[in-house]
């Protein structure tokens, strides 16, 4: 049982109403599902106690709290068209993902956000947000759970299918048995999507690519100079995806890559997931790689 908190929208922590006090303060959700997607994820649904919806773009993340454990920074893995749903894909790696991974319908967790830029809304020259990518190719290139914040933009590229050229979908797990969303990949390739798998070792039963998930990348077709790309996973495939894209002449302000570097805060406050001139938390998490890739190239001391 969650404890009773003031959730009073107009209250700060510092006592005095504020913008800034109200990023920090959670809002309580209800788990309303859970689904076990690897040995150690789960897929989790959430609703707002007082039933207003978390508006999202896809790319943002929460701040999701276990009471009396911790919070920690999620990606959010749902439907940006149906906001009153909540969704975070959880790979239980500490404590307070532990708890979180724990939970069951009926419990109560604590939300801040959303936070941070998204894939796919960049601002244009008038400072309103535009769409990139519109009237292009789109490849995605998932390693691992980086799947699970890619979700929202496949779901939205799905909707506005008519609105982009050719969208390419390309997956890298270590096993067949940690894929995520086995049971949309299918869905995803009949709506005139492009979808490989490959996983780094094949299990008994396994019929489709083995290797990285670059190796993918010369069977998308795709234009490169029109192309916008995103990738998420570890860093090491990002850099290795990026250099790939690269050479296949995808520009650099195309390629966008989420970093996710010990944010803590998530309203830039902390300072934790600084990255040189950058706050991984409010500059990001997603990047164009011509502002990133050679910080991620830098080796650290």
């Amino acid at each position: 049982m969650a404890p009773d908190l003031d959730l009073d929208p107009g209250a700060s922590l510092a006592g005095s109403p504020g913008p800034a006090a109200d990023a920090m303060r959670p809002r309580p959700f209800r788990v309303v599902r859970v689904r076990r997607d690897t040995q150690d994820t789960v897929t989790m649904d959430l609703r707002s106690l007082d039933g207003a919806p978390l508006a999202f773009r896809p790319g943002q993340f929460t701040m999701l709290m276990a009471f009396g454990i911790g919070e920690v920074p999620i990606s959010i893995s749902g439907d940006p068209q149906h906001p009153e749903l909540l969704t975070h894909t959880i790979r239980d790696v500490g404590g307070v993902t532990r708890a979180l991974v724990g939970a069951q319908p009926g419990d109560v967790l604590g939300v801040r956000g959303p936070y941070g830029e998204g894939w796919l809304a960049s601002a244009g020259a008038d400072g309103e947000d535009s769409e990139d990518g519109e009237g292009g190719d789109v490849v995605i290139v998932a390693g691992g759970i980086g799947l699970a914040p890619l979700r929202p933009a496949v779901l939205q590229l799905l909707a506005d299918r008519g609105r982009y050229r050719r969208v390419s979908i390309l997956i890298g797990a270590r096993t067949p048995s940690e894929l995520l969303f086995t049971d949309e990949l299918e869905r995803w390739a009949d709506g005139d999507v492009h979808v490989a798998v490959t996983v780094d070792r094949a299990l008994s039963g396994w019929r489709g690519p083995v290797g990285l998930v670059t190796q993918l990348i010369p069977g998308a077709a795709f234009d490169p100079a029109g192309t916008t790309a995103l990738v998420c996973g570890p860093e090491v495939m990002m850099r290795h995806v990026a250099d790939a894209l690269l050479a296949r002449a995808v520009p650099a302000r195309g390629i966008r890559l989420s970093l996710e570097r010990n944010m803590r805060c998530g309203v830039g406050l902390c300072g934790h997931c600084q990255l040189r001139e950058h706050l991984i938390c409010i500059d990001g998490p997603v990047f164009g790689a011509d502002r990133v890739l050679h910080l991620m190239r830098t080796r650290e001391l």
